[in-house]
């Protein structure tokens, strides 16, 4: 399990440059296509879902692994952002507090990092469970709505339309919308199910509860 949490963190870390420099982009090039934006973060998603990476001399990365995977056994712990300065500040620090001691059958790092990985396991555990039953709470709450065409339904007890669903996706709106008013949202709708945007919503919900501890 450590060894598990250690690689997301790199991945969390290469991830954070990446985040940087996509939001320094996007204040740069503020008129820049949409199209280009989604892509920039697609870049983002990617390095938080596959765990290889690359590093170039052209590359925005300083390191595609800071907390090497054998830090858990070293007789000096040290870290490799890339920045040297930001080593050279933390690495003694690291090293002497997580050091083990001469003759000490357990790894002070080990302990620590065992301890960070099941706080990451237990918010990623709440976070499911969260978006579980807002999600039973909410099919509970459309049961009582009546159709209207397709796979539209009309429902009393929601304020704002959204798709709901997996493999049977229907697009509830809240009852007492004019006709005008109710063809735009229903062409709205209609938008987010040819994007596939219920599809990239759940998705991005995952990655998030996955990496909670990033505040990026």
């Amino acid at each position: 399990m450590e060894t598990l949490f250690i690689t997301l963190l790199n991945m969390s870390v290469t991830a954070s440059w990446l985040i940087l420099a996509v939001t320094g982009l996007r204040l740069l090039f503020k008129r820049a296509p949409k199209w280009l934006v989604s892509l920039l973060w697609a870049g983002v998603g990617i390095r938080l879902v596959f765990p290889f990476s690359f590093k170039s001399a052209l590359s925005l990365i300083p390191s595609v692994q800071t907390v090497a995977p054998d830090i858990l056994y070293a007789v000096k712990p040290e870290i490799h952002s890339g920045i040297p300065v930001f080593n050279s500040m933390i690495n003694p620090v690291v090293g002497e507090s997580l050091s083990p001691l001469p003759g000490a059958s357990v790894n002070p790092l080990q302990i620590w990092t065992r301890a960070a990985a099941l706080i990451w396991l237990s918010g990623m555990f709440l976070l499911f469970l969260y978006a579980a039953l807002s999600y039973l709470r909410l099919k509970r709450k459309v049961r009582a709505s009546v159709p209207l065409e397709g796979n539209v339904r009309i429902c009393d007890e929601i304020d704002t339309p959204f798709i709901l669903g997996f493999l049977k996706l229907r697009i509830y709106l809240p009852s007492g919308m004019e006709k005008e008013e109710q063809d735009l949202v229903l062409a709205h709708e209609r938008v987010h199910l040819k994007r596939r945007d219920h599809l990239w919503k759940p998705l991005g919900f995952s990655l998030l509860a996955v990496y909670w501890f990033n505040p990026l």
